[in-house]
């Protein structure tokens, strides 16, 4: 990696970027070593004795209703969280991407039905057209990354096709065109690789809404199902116990938890777009 190059100049100029940055990273190392540093085991340590007990030595975010160490619930939480918000937005970029691309290159009839598609998808709200979804689909985490993921489609296929519309009339693409280059080969190798710029700043900040769709899916009971440990269904949890005011500690620090992973992801696009927006 050459560390002299002028985006990198500009991202280690960004403080909040390399603030997002280094979050972003202490997540995921969280979420990959939680197999292999659970200070508990979320099916056995489970004791009506030990419920709803205040954070102690022994237990850093105190226990929920079942007697679990929420430490290690809101640990694995952050990797169930992670996984859908990263598959969702992966699953939503990749068909907005391929769809913007072919209708802002080819336009005519193959625009006027993309466009078609995405004016219905943007004319349900996000969290809505979610919900429904899901419910069809019956909930699961499979279910959310599809339900997040097609929520984030008419993003992609928006900044895709506008991008391209300023791409295809360049004199580089001319010059590709007049020498017999195919359609397919402009794309993938001249269009595609300028695109990518913006659509990696919007992968960024899409991933932090994702975690709160997905967050709010959960809290409706929508999302991952037991036993799997999610940080919208601890909340869920929480307030259907009654507990969520006699122990604060079970909303407040799964509640932390989706604020930092939004924070995480919404300041490391606010640097990357400084450091890929040559504009600024």
């Amino acid at each position: 990696m050459d560390l002299s190059h002028p985006a990198i100049q500009r991202f280690r100029k960004s403080r909040f970027g390399k603030i997002g940055l280094c979050l972003t990273i202490a997540l995921i190392l969280l979420a990959l070593l939680a197999p292999l540093l659970r200070p508990y085991n979320l099916a056995a340590d489970q004791s009506y004795v030990t419920r709803l007990m205040a954070p102690s030595r022994d237990h850093w975010f105190g226990t929920d209703g079942l007697g679990r160490d929420l430490l290690t619930l809101v640990w694995y939480g952050i990797r169930t969280s992670l996984l859908i918000s990263l598959a969702s937005v992966g699953f939503g970029a990749i068909i907005g991407l391929v769809l913007g691309l072919v209708a802002g290159y080819f336009r005519g009839w193959l625009d006027t039905i993309v466009g078609w598609f995405t004016d219905i998808l943007l004319a349900f709200p996000s969290i809505l057209l979610a919900i429904v979804i899901v419910t069809v689909t019956s909930p699961s985490v499979q279910s959310v990354i599809i339900a997040v993921g097609i929520v984030q489609i008419p993003i992609y296929i928006r900044l895709t096709r506008s991008v391209v519309f300023s791409l295809r009339e360049q004199e580089f693409v001319q010059a590709a065109r007049a020498l017999g280059a195919t359609s397919l080969w402009i794309i993938l190798r001249h269009i595609l690789p300028a695109s990518l710029s913006p659509l990696v700043v919007q992968a960024t900040l899409s991933t932090g809404t994702a975690t709160l769709e997905a967050a709010g899916l959960g809290f409706l009971g929508l999302g991952a199902q037991p036993p799997t440990p999610e940080l919208g269904t601890m909340l869920a949890d929480a307030f259907k116990g009654g507990y969520a005011l006699s122990a604060p500690w079970t909303t407040v620090f799964p509640g932390l938890v989706i604020t930092l992973m939004v924070l995480a992801f919404n300041l490391l696009g606010d640097g990357l777009r400084d450091a890929l927006d040559t504009r600024s």
